[in-house]
């Protein structure tokens, strides 16, 4: 099974460059299965990392919280479970 965490925050106005910069070099370990990073408008950056286990699996390694100087509001994280999809019909 596979839980992917999702972690999205909102640069001060201007700093969505040094947020980037600073997601992209935080060290996760154990490393994860897979990580990606993405950025939107308005200064926000989405990572995305990829691990072994369910949604209830305990003490995946997370992203911290960046300085007050960084964000202007709390990080959002959210959990999602792998699931099984059949192939479309067409």
């Amino acid at each position: 099974m596979t839980v992917a965490l999702m972690w999205e925050a909102r640069a001060v106005p201007g700093r969505g460059e040094d947020l980037l910069t600073w997601a992209t070099h935080q060290p996760l370990d154990p490393p994860p299965l897979r990580r990606e990073t993405f950025r939107a408008p308005e200064d926000r950056v989405l990572v995305i990392t990829w691990w072994d286990g369910t949604y209830d699996t305990p003490d995946l390694p997370e992203l911290p919280e960046p300085g007050e100087d960084l964000v202007g509001r709390a990080v959002h994280r959210w959990r999602f479970e792998g699931v099984e999809v059949g192939a479309a019909e067409v």
